[in-house]
């Protein structure tokens, strides 16, 4: 049977394995060859001078991580060997060396004595695994013998000159000429015809000269892939040991809709189960798709199956059989092709000894009236009678077509109709043997691809619907180079249009922004970048107004005509983020229902309502707040209220005037600060740029919509709703002493202090857990996309833990730690902040982290889950006290931060940190990185003025400023001050920096 292989139509080489490769750039099924080039590029070759590696791919090899291969002082040809069993080389190679690791002989098939006598201490036998390394030298000397007679017949050279070609074997004709204990006459005589006894000696005189060392490499196995069904099913069952860099698993890139009838030590690969199907242990299914209820026995190897051919098997008791699916091409006619062979059958044994189907050849005649002269021409001599040779399969019939029944019927398993022989009779057959150089491969990986995708989009169904933390990315790469995206899009578009909540739309959208990127191919421009274009307004509005099955129609639509190019495709991308945003802020506002607002008298005319607000330090568990990761994972984060340089630095106050307007005023630092930035509104299209987060004063304008102190839009005009609601218009100052970008959640904490003080001046008042959701509304309406870390840290007092469920409605709940009595004091004694001179916004990070969640990339899932627990332990650390601990928690920390956000450390910012670095227990930057503030926790108290010479001394950090930080537990209030806009204001003094 030479190098073809019995159970896959595609060789040894391409054979799938049960396995999956989570971290790869592209989702694809593993063949043996893929396992092969990962464990030579990345284990066996780690180190290895220059040469050329020669590696058989007709065996399965599994190789520790470091194989420990010495190349110190290596020269000529080193020989891989893996330790095996003497019984399991009774029927293989196995080397045979000396003390100092050089290879004396290569024993094939030995006797038991001479297997002994390459036993090592441990008992086992060096096997031969088809892996050889030549040395440059050796690989150049081996070359230069391609010109010579009788060896340039193995080239199309020699061939084509005339040549009569010869094999030769690459262990027994080429390697062995270099063992020790080799003679020259004996190597050359062992050759066999004289054509070869001469290539044997051109190789003797070209090779002899290297030496011929072996490395066995400790824990490894190798499976030579033979023509045994049993051994087959056994490799594919029995999974690999940890060794393994593949992942193996009992359902590699399948959809099984009952994975519970699969039982362990079965194995299922690229197929797509529907229904009840049930399988045994020691059995294995590949490249079929089937619809039960069927029931699989043990010790089968199913292949190559469509739907078509359930109904043949449903009632038939399947065990011990290999039933596969060929494609078959006929000179130019394709066609479908089964066979039917048993576990136990070998193919080459005469028909005397042998069996089919599991049974003796005399039992099948009998249990199904086939005659032995219906399989072999009478000239065929009996020993040349045997499985291989057994025209037993129906190709093609006169009259009728052909299916999986008129193979199944051979089983016997109950009295065989006549009309089913005669049928089989009258069919054209073939033998293995005939059918082999028939085989159609490019019609089998067709099949296989076609197959994978299919099953690829009952996936896409199934990580999206289960709100499974699978990466979908790999699938849309390999679904764009394939040319299976319109089917990927056309599934997406379902997922959207029928999901049960905007959380999981959202994320279907966001994978066809995935799937039109990778249709890009890198060109077109970035991805992140506007998405307000007019042709997709409508479709937005459908999102908007909650029309999500229609919205997304309207986007598929649309999409078509963004698909010729890549700077289309790029822009396509950007709009499906933006429609998933829209989804987004509509999963985020659940949080709506945890509002609750009372009516209380409604403050004098002209009198002020104010509030004042310290800042936050987000100690641990940020990014896992933000929306969708803080409502489809889970979020914790810890926080703590602080002053800075004394003060509460954020704050808003609020009066009701006269004149039916709203007067926005941002001041300069402190409730006496000058007017940095005016803006009056006196009609409802003043507020229509809302939802623009640069527009000026857009974070008001969305407080009195969100509030519901205006209502927007409304067919009333601006001054009728004031007039009628409150006798008058609004007055809004804020202020902030903090710089922008500071990392300190000033944005988020201004906007709790404008609704607090705004809810009050209207008359009403909302608690702070409804402040809480309140900003997380006003937020996704402003399209700033935050998280509830800011809020929950400025609006609750001292220390806390903020935690949101892997659910919607999204909730927050807040638990306040409590620390060791002085703590708190420990803590401001060891905080300091230092202003970076740098500046970000979170937004410009937010939208790759965003991305990088909704494509579930691996490192990104178990970052967050990083994120939650080091948040858990740091409140942990802060009820125990343990400065330490703390420490390790917040440089923990830090580097999630830098995995969620990568680019979020400015170059000076590590300069600073390695500074200060051997005076701290832990630093890290304040909210999302990339500038803005930095906290310290020094080993020492009180080193403000240290830490300043520090970074005085260091160069390259620009303007730097150290500021003191404490704990405020006393939290923002509300309080109606009065008229006199100095009544009740905090002492403010200069800015914070």
């Amino acid at each position: 049977m030479g190098r073809d292989f019995s159970f896959d139509d595609c060789g040894r080489a391409f054979t799938c394995l049960p396995a999956e490769e989570p971290g790869a750039p592209a989702e694809a099924l593993v063949c043996n060859l893929d396992s092969l080039l990962g464990t030579m590029t990345h284990r066996l070759c780690v180190g290895s001078p220059p040469g050329v590696w020669v590696c058989s791919t007709d065996m399965l090899l599994t190789v520790p991580s470091t194989p420990g291969i010495s190349w110190d002082g290596f020269q000529g040809v080193q020989v891989i060997a893996v330790p095996g069993s003497p019984a399991y080389a009774r029927n293989h190679g196995v080397y045979l060396s000396n003390e100092q690791g050089l290879v004396q002989d290569i024993i094939y098939k030995g006797t038991e004595a001479q297997i002994q006598q390459c036993a090592g201490p441990d008992g086992t036998v060096p096997l031969v695994c088809g892996i050889v390394f030549f040395s440059s030298d050796a690989a150049e000397q081996l070359l230069a013998t391609h010109v010579i007679p009788p060896l340039d017949a193995c080239t199309y050279m020699g061939l084509d000159s005339g040549a009569p070609p010869i094999q030769l074997s690459l262990f027994f004709d080429i390697v062995l000429c270099m063992a020790g204990g080799m003679t020259e006459e004996g190597f050359v005589k062992g050759g066999g015809d004289g054509s070869v006894r001469s290539a044997r000696s051109v190789l003797w005189t070209a090779l002899r000269g290297f030496p011929l060392s072996m490395a066995c490499i400790p824990n490894a196995s190798y499976d030579y892939m033979t023509s045994s069904a049993s051994d087959h099913i056994r490799s594919l069952t029995l999974l690999p040991r940890s060794a393994s860099h593949l992942h193996f698993c009992k359902t590699a890139h399948s959809h099984v809709d009952q994975p519970c009838l699969l039982e362990d030590g079965s194995s299922v690969t690229n197929c797509l189960l529907e229904g009840a199907v049930q399988l045994a242990a020691g059995s294995v299914i590949q490249h079929c798709h089937l619809q039960g209820p069927l029931v699989i026995g043990p010790g089968c190897l199913l292949s190559g199956l469509d739907v078509g051919s359930s109904a043949a098997l449903r009632g038939c008791p399947l065990r011990d059989i290999v039933l596969q699916g060929h494609h078959v091409r006929l000179r130019d006619l394709p066609c479908r092709v089964f066979t039917l062979t048993g576990r136990l059958d070998d193919w080459q044994s005469p028909v005397e000894k042998a069996t089919y189907l599991n049974m003796p050849w005399a039992e099948f005649f009998q249990r199904t009236g086939v005659r032995e002269g219906d399989l072999w021409d009478a000239e065929t001599p009996p020993t040349s009678r045997c499985l291989f040779s057994a025209r037993l399969f129906p190709v093609l019939h006169a009259r009728e077509a052909l299916g999986l029944e008129d193979v199944l019927w051979l089983l016997g398993l109950a009295t065989v109709p006549s009309e089913q022989l005669v049928r089989w009779r009258t069919a054209w057959r073939m033998s293995w043997q005939e059918l082999l150089p028939c085989l159609d491969t490019e019609a089998e990986l067709g099949a296989r691809q076609a197959l994978f995708f299919l099953q690829g989009q009952h996936k896409v169904w199934r990580v999206l619907l289960e709100r499974q933390d699978s990466s979908l990315l790999p699938l849309a790469r390999s679904a764009v180079h394939e040319g299976y995206h319109k089917a990927m899009l056309d599934t997406l578009d379902e997922v959207a249009s029928t999901a049960s909540d905007a959380g999981i739309a959202a994320r279907a959208l966001a994978c066809i922004a995935e799937v039109l990127g990778c249709m890009a191919q890198g060109e077109g421009g970035l991805r992140s970048g506007p998405a307000a274009n007019r042709e997709w307004a409508s479709a937005f509005g459908r999102l908007e107004s909650g029309d999500i099955a229609g919205g997304v129609q309207e986007l598929a639509a649309e999409r078509q005509k963004w698909m010729s190019r890549p700077a289309l495709l790029v822009r396509a991308a950007r709009h499906y983020e933006g429609a998933e945003q829209i989804l987004v802020r509509q999963a985020v506002m659940s949080s709506c229902q945890f509002i609750t607002v009372e009516q209380v008298e409604l403050p004098p005319l002209e009198h002020w309502v104010q509030a004042v607000c310290p800042a936050r330090l987000d100690l641990s568990g940020g990014w896992s707040d933000t929306p969708p990761i803080s409502y489809e994972h889970g979020g914790a984060v810890v926080d703590v209220a602080v002053l800075v340089d004394g003060c509460r630095p954020v704050g808003a106050r609020v009066r009701r005037i006269a004149q039916p307007e709203l007067r926005l005023l941002s001041l300069s630092g402190t409730p006496q600060g000058e007017v940095v930035a005016e803006l009056v509104c006196r009609e409802l299209e003043h507020l229509q740029d809302y939802c623009q987060p640069h527009a000026p004063g857009a974070l008001l304008k969305a407080a009195f919509i969100c509030t519901q102190v205006v209502q927007f839009p409304s067919q009333r005009p601006l001054r009728a709703q004031l007039m009628e609601n409150f006798g008058g218009g609004f007055e809004v100052h804020t202020w902030s002493k903090l710089p922008h970008g500071s990392g300190l959640g000033t944005s988020s904490i201004l906007a709790g202090a404008v609704m607090a003080s705004l809810y009050r001046a209207a008359g009403k008042a909302a608690s702070t857990e409804s402040l809480i959701h309140a900003v997380l509304h006003l937020e996704q309406r402003l399209t700033t996309g935050g998280g509830w870390q800011d809020q929950v840290g400025g609006l609750i007092p001292g220390i806390k833990i903020g935690r949101s469920k892997a659910q919607l409605p999204l909730r927050v709940e807040v638990e306040q730690i409590s620390v060791p009595d002085g703590f708190t004091q420990t803590l401001n004694d060891h905080l300091l902040l230092v202003y970076t001179g740098k500046t970000r916004l979170a937004r410009n990070l937010l939208q790759d982290v965003v991305r990088n969640w909704y494509a579930r990339l691996p490192s990104i899932v178990q970052n967050a889950d990083a994120l939650v627990s080091n948040a858990e332990e740091c409140a942990q650390a802060l009820r125990q006290g343990d400065l330490m601990l703390l420490g390790k928690c917040l440089e923990c920390y830090w580097q999630q931060k830098k995995c969620m956000a990568p680019g979020c450390e400015p170059l000076a910012v590590g300069r600073m940190m390695d500074a200060l670095r051997p005076h701290a227990h832990g630093q890290c930057l304040a909210g999302a990185g990339g500038g803005g503030f930095l906290y310290i926790l020094t080993k020492a108290p009180r080193q403000k003025e240290a830490l300043h010479q520090i970074l005085a001394n260091t160069e390259g950090l620009g303007n730097f400023s150290i500021h003191s930080i404490e704990v405020d537990t006393g939290g923002f209030s509300v309080e109606v001050v009065g008229c006199d806009t100095k009544d009740g204001a905090q002492p403010g003094g200069d800015r914070a920096v």
